[in-house]
């Protein structure tokens, strides 16, 4: 996308990637999947983004100087890794602001991840996705990530999250 820098997180940042991850994460739930319920806890969690980047890396979509997407990833082995692979990355917190959605955002966004795990060695890059986020799992299934139940978080009456895991090549 045109005028879009991708460039890892700061201080500076944290307040409006937590506002987006709230955003992205929980009124657009609750447009499209009106029966999560979301806890105080996890609108906590999301603005955290202090805590995020002492233990993942963080990256920001940049537009004339406004967050307009973000993404973590917590590398092989790091402390908060949901990775069920102890060889794989964990990608988390994938966030678009509405005004830039459908333009590639997403896409600079992961490769920017992906191409992290392939330079630090990982054989996978994992995530979870909330069951029937259809849209969501389509974005990343079209990128190459395949269905893993042995991954699956079920933290009901939460949330179930469904696992999925992209193969990581040296070659690419």
């Amino acid at each position: 996308m045109a005028g879009v820098t991708i460039r890892e997180a700061t201080a500076g940042d944290d307040l409006a990637i937590g506002e987006l991850l709230v955003r992205a994460f929980v009124e657009k739930y609750a447009t499209k999947m009106p029966e999560v319920q979301v806890t105080e806890r996890r609108i906590a969690e999301l603005r955290d983004v202090a805590s995020k980047r002492a233990s993942a890396k963080v990256w920001v979509a940049e537009l004339e100087g406004q967050v307009v997407g973000t993404v973590a990833l917590w590398l092989k082995g790091s402390r908060g890794s949901e990775s069920w692979i102890p060889t794989a990355c964990d990608l988390r917190h994938l966030a678009v602001d509405t005004s830039v959605r459908g333009q590639g955002t997403s896409a600079l966004l992961l490769d920017t991840a992906e191409q992290t795990a392939r330079e630090a060695g990982a054989t996978a890059v994992v995530l979870h996705v909330r069951r029937g986020a259809i849209g969501v799992r389509r974005l990343y299934e079209a990128r190459g990530y395949r269905r893993d139940e042995a991954g699956d978080l079920d933290l009901r009456p939460e949330v179930y999250l469904e696992a999925l895991v992209l193969a990581l090549s040296a070659q690419q």
